[in-house]
């Protein structure tokens, strides 16, 4: 970390991009808004596409990388770039299926094309270990991500991989070892869409396989050190009753690939709780009991630091279908980037995040565009109306 980093009253700026295809799009629109508002990240953790989005933020400089965000989403998307016929409804949901099955046809120009032959001929569709080819996606990574700038630049970055040999989870960090496009393909090869990468003579699926969200990994690297994370969720826990099959298998990826985030948030809140009251246990209890083993197995690990993370959390548009992560029309990437940068720009504004306690102890969570209202909950789970002044909601 830079010095910047470690000084309290500037903890490091996180921001975490889960996995989703198409749906990343808001991501950029989210990171978008952290460039305008001055909230730049000392360090992105990504998984699947947004293991993409972190790799062109993380290799190229502050003022360009915003735009080749831009390139990106505008060349996968060049081949859709029919008006949608509608905003909502009926026709606007045709149009979306029809790119989908476009994409699943096609491919997508600079991601990955079918393999044609393995697709066609009567023996060969299980011949191979994917239905497509990824290598175009290695082409645009080299094209717009500076792989010298990631690996020695100021910004860490972390991706995640599921080894398929051991199926755990594995974490490249720029920290520790050197990213290539490799490393980034590997934790975007969805099976079995999409073939193995080998990274150091090793095969790896995505890491939405395992966790869709590097969000326990951030914690856990940093535990103890206050912190600032941006949560970007590409899929939302909640969702209404499915009507129908294709309905169905939305809401089965939606509840697939958020990965219980608000389970995980509420589990690593009472960890970090639990961890603060043993400290306080240990400096109230008399001295002889310092080297009492149970007293040093409660406290061996450090406080939790002061964190703060902020949701931003891609809720379901009415005209989205089971398909949502592989429509990439022009209409609906830029929709998708429109809604998160405004959800960003909204979120950073809000008086419970502008007027929050930086310092307090322990996480704090902050979703405040939840269509219910907003919500900020503490480390015991308390709902909190104002994260500055700390009182109950009412």
């Amino acid at each position: 970390m830079t010095q910047q980093a470690s000084s309290r009253s500037a903890p490091p700026q996180v921001l975490v991009l889960q996995g989703g295809g198409a749906l990343g799009a808001y991501q950029a629109g989210v990171f978008e808004s952290l460039c305008a508002k001055g909230a730049r990240p000392d360090w992105v953790a990504g998984i699947s596409i947004g293991a993409i989005n972190s790799a062109i933020i993380a290799g190229n400089a502050p003022d360009a990388a915003v735009g080749k965000l831009r390139q990106f989403w505008d060349l996968v998307s060049s081949e859709l770039t029919a008006i949608a016929p509608a905003d909502s409804g009926p026709a606007r949901r045709w149009f979306n299926e029809a790119s989908a099955a476009l994409v699943a046809s096609a491919g997508l120009p600079g991601f990955f094309r079918p393999r044609l032959p393995g697709l066609t001929a009567p023996t060969g569709l299980f011949g191979g270990s994917s239905f497509y080819d990824t290598s175009p996606l290695r082409r645009t990574l080299t094209e717009l991500v500076d792989f010298d700038l990631l690996n020695e630049g100021p910004i860490r970055f972390s991706v995640g991989a599921v080894n398929v040999l051991s199926g755990n989870l594995t974490w490249f960090d720029n920290r520790q070892c050197r990213i290539g496009p490799e490393h980034v393909m590997a934790s975007g090869a969805l099976p079995p869409g999409f073939p193995p990468v080998e990274v150091d003579g090793q095969p790896y699926w995505d890491g939405g396989l395992v966790s869709n969200t590097p969000l326990q990994f951030v914690i856990d690297e940093e535990e103890g050190t206050d912190m600032t994370i941006y949560q970007v969720d590409l899929f939302h826990t909640r969702g209404a009753m499915p009507t129908d099959l294709s309905d169905v298998i939305q809401r089965e990826k939606d509840i697939r690939y958020s990965s219980r985030t608000r389970l995980n948030t509420d589990l690593l809140q009472q960890i970090k709780e639990l961890r603060l009251a043993a400290n306080r246990l240990a400096k109230k209890l008399p001295e002889e009991w310092a080297d009492d083993p149970d007293l040093i197995a409660l406290t061996r690990h450090p406080g939790p630091g002061a964190v703060s993370i902020m949701h931003l959390i891609n809720r379901r548009e009415l005209y989205e279908t089971f398909s949502k992560d592989y429509e990439f029309s022009r209409a609906t990437v830029n929709e998708h980037w429109r809604t998160g940068a405004d959800d960003a720009r909204l979120s950073l504004d809000h008086h419970c995040w502008t007027g929050r306690d930086s310092q307090r102890q322990g996480l704090t969570t902050y979703d405040l565009r939840n269509p219910d209202g907003p919500r900020v909950r503490d480390a015991m789970g308390t709902e909190l109306a104002n994260a500055g002044k700390g009182a109950p909601t009412p």
